[in-house]
């Protein structure tokens, strides 16, 4: 079964969609990070850094910063969220 994570959007560009527990909210990366291969469980390289404002822009600020190594999601202590260095498995949404 494929992983339902994995959205190709055209021959050229691949997006990994994940739900981040952490932020309550999908992150994506594309083809320009480095991917196992392994779509079950999936490592990309280097790490996913996601920043900016909550309730659309004018909120309070925010960081997530990640490593996803075979099937999990490493929460590094940058993180404004309550899985910061935390690790935790990869959920299909």
């Amino acid at each position: 079964m494929k992983n339902k994570n994995i959205i190709h959007s055209n021959e050229d560009r691949t997006f990994f969609n994940f739900w981040c527990q952490g932020c309550q909210e999908v992150h994506s990366i594309d083809n320009t990070w480095n991917f196992n291969g392994d779509f079950k469980n999936p490592t990309f390289n280097p790490s996913i850094k996601v920043t900016g404002n909550r309730c659309m822009g004018f909120g309070e600020p925010y960081i997530c910063h990640s490593f996803i190594e075979n099937g999990q999601i490493r929460y590094l202590s940058d993180c404004t969220h309550k899985l910061a260095g935390k690790t935790i498995d990869l959920i299909p949404f």
